[in-house]
């Protein structure tokens, strides 16, 4: 590439940024410039950004640009002079101009250079007759000359417009060009980089932009970040130092006492010196030390500052107006609503709210498909709008703002809502609920069924919507980000999305737990709320532990089980528990200890080790301990499958080996409600400690995972029946001693034979049955419930 090709190619980066920012702004302008068309300000601004792109357009040789934005001020100054309304036909063409104006910019084979050419003098000529058209007093404005290297740009402008474009870029003219107001903060890149000397003072109150890679940026938060935490340590070190203090005072005192001793007695003059030097070493020593704190508090102080000084500096060099993420939003809420034959504007407050660049990118998908929801489920056609007292133009309001160290969103529409009944429909129909359970249900409880996978509310699917994406894609990003949705709505009155995510990923407030004796975090975002629970609030139902959490049963978990460790909760009487929430799921995740609330900054691990299951990062404590962030959304999947599996382990088993002294436990398997209650409840009344499970399966999984001193079980039974329990149980090498009593319907001769023969110990007919000759046989296998 020679080097005029390389002073293109760079001229041409330059004017694609200048392009990038002029567009926004005309994007911006134009919306407000559909609703009041004679607003002067943004016809000013549009205007001038108009008038920089045909400049800049002039400089890099691109013609096409030139004429496209010359037919567009042409338009603006036609309004600004009364000379011309601005219509909807009008923002289309000057819209389809500055998105043309953007692919320009960007560079293109021969084939698609004709193709670009042609589309450009189509939209030249539609842009001139909407220009007539809406002001027939005037004649056709005539273009500019074409900028080619054999024939430059004529001296002599031809306008007052052409004038000012050729002394913004001319440095003779330098001095004019002052009067003119920066339009964008990319003004001048072109100018500096032709070599032009800007005007005196151009850059005035404006700090230079230097364009850093992420991956620097990334890496310069990484390190600060780190620092923060290893300079944490100080703290440690400096009761460490304390504690030194304390036994050296300890130490002086004691010397002390042992001089007065030894002066009462007849001690060697040479031993009482030496005592007397040793004396005097350890104050020197103390003194030294004394001054030594001093001087590490001041250090540790100054550092500390200084440390969380360059991190926050780090943090705030990622984070980026909350604007960043809307670009072009309000434009496709508006070609949206058009295609859609409706009127809608998106309203923005709290453009400037800060929030780092990671979370914005992430946002922008979620953000998306909400605006797009609201604009074809929500808003109205103008007509129903209007017969309803509602303005037939409908409105979207998103307002963003810090609350409680996170970024709190709010989407509101003044569309219609959610029709519920045709929600309650559309439930049944695709077979989520029974219509008797879907009629009882709360307003929460049904707009929830809008954020699972494949629903949608639409019979048919358009380009816009009825595949059922969208609310669910939102909650599963909004998850991701360690955040939450919800929604609410207003029949007649429109619906609200409430979005909570933190406002960076590179630090999360975290509650640190105590697992397998190692420390663990989980987000605070996806935790509901922290209890402790005792022994007695946990129900055995179904092979499964429950308890009680408002107005429902919450299945419980062994946090060390799931993460393959060995509980450690010693022998503390009640059991800490973390109530996770995934979307509609909620669980119970019992740990051995709260640790506390921690502000953790996230540390990626290594890409070697692939995706580490129920894992999504690491972090440095504040004394420099490693501990894991716990993935909860992986966490509850795998919650998912162990409870899928039926293999168990009992949360609150140290408690009951503890108490295994006191009462014999009993295993009661019956695939009878009835029976399977009326036996639990004369044994419990008897002092036996009793679990149940529903059939032969259940039976043998908790076998498997708990311990027993009986297990009484009927026989005939889905998927696994009750000989074959037995006959499981006896070729068990840890189970083949366990008393085994056989409960059945069944009281043939042959009945009883047969179980017998599999390996019961005793064979009790249920046609017999009364509560005596069960706890009999009981007491007779195992004897009284106390040991």
């Amino acid at each position: 590439m020679t080097p005029d090709q390389m002073r293109d190619a760079s001229l041409l980066e330059l004017f694609k940024l200048e392009a990038e920012a002029q567009t926004q702004l005309l994007g911006a302008g134009l919306l407000v410039l559909e609703r009041e068309p004679q607003h002067a300000g943004q016809l000013e601004a549009c205007m001038r950004a108009a008038h920089s792109l045909k400049g800049a357009a002039r400089i890099v040789g691109l013609d096409p640009g030139v004429k496209i934005a010359h037919a567009m001020e042409d338009i603006f100054v036609a309004a600004q002079e009364g000379l011309l309304t601005l219509a909807s036909e009008h923002i289309d063409g000057l819209l389809q101009g500055a998105d043309m104006l953007m692919q320009i910019a960007t560079p293109v084979s021969e084939a698609a250079a004709e193709q670009q050419a042609q589309a450009v003098s189509a939209l030249v000529a539609r842009l001139q007759t909407l220009f007539v058209q809406g002001s027939p007093g005037l004649a056709m404005p005539t273009q500019p000359a074409a900028a080619t290297d054999s024939e430059p740009p004529s001296v002599e402008p031809k306008s007052e417009r052409d004038a000012l474009d050729f002394t913004a870029h001319t440095p003779a003219q330098a001095k004019t060009a002052e009067s003119l107001p920066a339009s964008a903060p990319v003004q001048s890149t072109l100018a500096e980089a032709t070599g032009e000397a800007p005007a005196e003072g151009a850059e005035t109150g404006r700090g230079r932009v230097l364009r850093v890679s992420s991956a620097r940026l990334d890496h310069l938060l990484d390190m600060s970040g780190k620092s923060l935490v290893e300079f944490q340590q100080t703290t440690a070190l400096s009761q460490s130092l304390m504690r030194l203090k304390r036994t050296q005072a300890a130490a002086s005192k004691t010397l002390d006492n042992l001089r007065e001793s030894t002066q009462q007695s007849d001690l060697d003059p040479a031993a009482l010196a030496l005592l007397g030097e040793v004396r005097k070493l350890l104050g020197d020593s103390q003194q030294m030390l004394a001054e030594h704190m001093e001087a590490f508090d001041d250090f540790a102080w100054q550092g500390s500052r200084r440390t969380q000084q360059l991190y926050d500096a780090a943090l705030e060099s990622r984070m980026r107006p909350f604007a960043d993420v809307l670009k072009g939003q309000a434009r496709m809420v508006r070609d949206l609503g058009r295609s859609l034959g409706k009127q809608v504007r998106l309203d923005i407050e709290g453009e400037s709210t800060q929030v780092d660049r990671d979370v914005l990118e992430r946002l922008e998908a979620p953000l998306t498909h909400l605006l797009r929801n609201a604009v074809d489920h929500g808003i109205e056609d103008p007509q129903v709008r209007i017969n309803q007292g509602k303005p037939a133009e409908g409105r979207l309001l998103l307002r963003a703002r810090h609350h409680a160290g996170m970024l709190a969103l709010e989407l509101h529409d003044d569309g219609a809502g959610v029709d519920l009944q045709r929600l309650r429909t559309a439930i049944v129909a695709r077979k989520l609920a029974p219509q008797d359970a879907v009629e009882r249900m709360s307003e929460d409880e049904l707009l929830a069924f809008l954020f699972l996978p494949g629903f949608s509310m639409r019979e048919s699917v358009t380009e816009v919507s009825g595949r059922g994406v969208g609310l669910d894609a939102v909650m599963h990003e909004v998850r991701q980000l360690r955040g939450g949705v919800r929604m609410q709505q207003v029949v007649g009155g429109g619906s609200r999305f409430f979005i909570e995510v933190p406002l960076t990923l590179s630090v999360v407030r975290s509650l640190v737990v105590e697992i397998g004796g190692e420390a663990y975090a989980i987000a605070l975002a996806h935790i509901e709320r922290m209890i402790r629970l005792q022994p007695e609030d946990i129900v055995q139902l179904e092979g499964r532990q429950h308890f009680w959490y408002e107005n429902r049963h919450v299945s419980l978990v062994s946090a060390s089980q799931l993460l393959q460790k060995t509980d450690k909760r010693g022998e503390q009487t009640d059991i800490a528990v973390v109530i996770l929430s995934d979307r509609e799921q909620v669980y119970g995740l019992a740990v051995e200890r709260f640790i506390g609330e921690r502000t953790l900054v996230v540390m990626p691990l290594d890409r070697r080790l692939g995706k580490v299951r129920d894992v999504s990062a690491g972090a440095l404590l504040d004394d420099g301990t490693p501990v894991l962030i716990l993935d909860v959304e992986d966490l509850c999947s795998s919650i998912g499958k162990l409870l899928g599996s039926g293999s168990l382990q009992r949360v609150d088993r140290r408690e009951r080996q503890a108490g295994a002294a006191a009462r014999k436990r009993v295993l009661v398997v019956d695939d009878s409600l009835t029976v399977r209650e009326l036996e639990r409840k004369l044994l419990l009344a008897r002092g036996y400690d009793v679990a149940v499970a529903v059939d032969g399966m259940d039976g043998w999984n908790a076998l498997r995972a708990e311990s027993f001193d009986l297990l009484i079980t009927d026989i005939d039974m889905p998927r696994m029946d009750g000989i074959e329990l037995v006959g499981l149980v006896r070729r068990d090498s840890r189970l083949q001693s366990l008393p085994v009593m056989v409960v059945s319907y069944k009281d043939r001769a042959e009945d009883r034979q047969r179980g017998l023969d599999a390996g019961a110990d005793y064979y009790l007919a249920k046609a017999s049955f009364h509560d005596e000759a069960l706890l009999d046989a009981v007491q007779l296998l195992i004897g009284d419930a106390s040991q």
